[in-house]
Parts: structure tokens; sequence; C-alpha cells
């Protein structure tokens, strides 16, 4: 499937609204999770909304260096009360997000901007991180 590079921008700025989302759910998360068996993943959380920041950085970085205008628009945000819901929220979110930058990954490639790729592939490895992070606390 043939992709041009105003398509991508698009598509990368949607990319961009949903790390927005996914630093706020993590903020969220490990302000709202209870338990002290929680505190070592609390702990995580806080480290992968960081990263999820830095992820929404480069993207915006990439976008404007493509003549794109960064979204500040902001994906859905998913809350809970119970500790393990909130859990399978994010790893679900980490999932599309992998998911969704392989696919990037491979238009990037298409269109010979091997850089963003390289970007892209940081980003994913981090991604992949954070859900073997959720998997691990959810015994998976």
């Amino acid at each position: 499937m043939s992709i041009d590079l105003t398509t991508l921008v698009d598509l990368l700025n949607r990319d961009l609204e949903l790390e927005y989302s996914a630093a706020i759910q993590y903020i969220n998360h490990a302000a709202v999770m209870t338990g002290a068996e929680n505190g070592d993943l609390i702990k995580e959380l806080k480290i992968h909304a960081n990263e999820e920041i830095q992820h929404a950085m480069l993207l915006a970085d990439q976008i404007d260096y493509f003549d794109g205008s960064p979204s500040v628009a902001v994906g859905a945000i998913n809350v809970s009360d119970d500790n393990r819901e909130m859990m399978r929220q994010d790893l679900a979110g980490e999932e599309d997000a992998i998911n969704r930058y392989k696919v990037r990954i491979d238009q990037a490639e298409q269109l010979k901007e091997f850089a963003l790729s390289q970007q892209l592939r940081t980003i994913l490895a981090m991604e992949q991180e954070h859900a073997m992070d959720l998997k691990q606390a959810l015994g998976k």
C-alpha cells in the first residue's frame, strides 16, 4: 500500500495525540493506584509517563520537520478505580502503539525517510518494554 508524505504526517499527528493521552493516563493511574504491593509498579508507571512525553516530543519534532503542524489534541484517556483494570487499559494502549508503530516504520521506509524510521524504532522499542512491564505486573 502506497503512502504520501502528507498522509504520513497526518498519521504521525494521530500518533502524537495518542502519546499525549498515554502520558496523561499513566499519570492518572500512578496517582490513583492503591496498595503497598503496587509501589514498584506505581514508580514504573511514572517512568512510562515521562517516556510517553519523550515520544510526543520526538513525534512533534518530526512532524514539524516535514512541514506539518504538531497536533495539540489529546486522544481518549481510560480511567478506572480497579488496579488490574488500569493495568489492562495501559497494556491495551501499549499493544495498540506497538501495532501502529510497526506500520508507521514501514510507511516511513516506503518514502525512504530512514531517519524518521529510526526515531520510530526507538519509540517502538520503549513501547514494547512498557508492554513487557505491564504483562509481568498482570502475571501474563
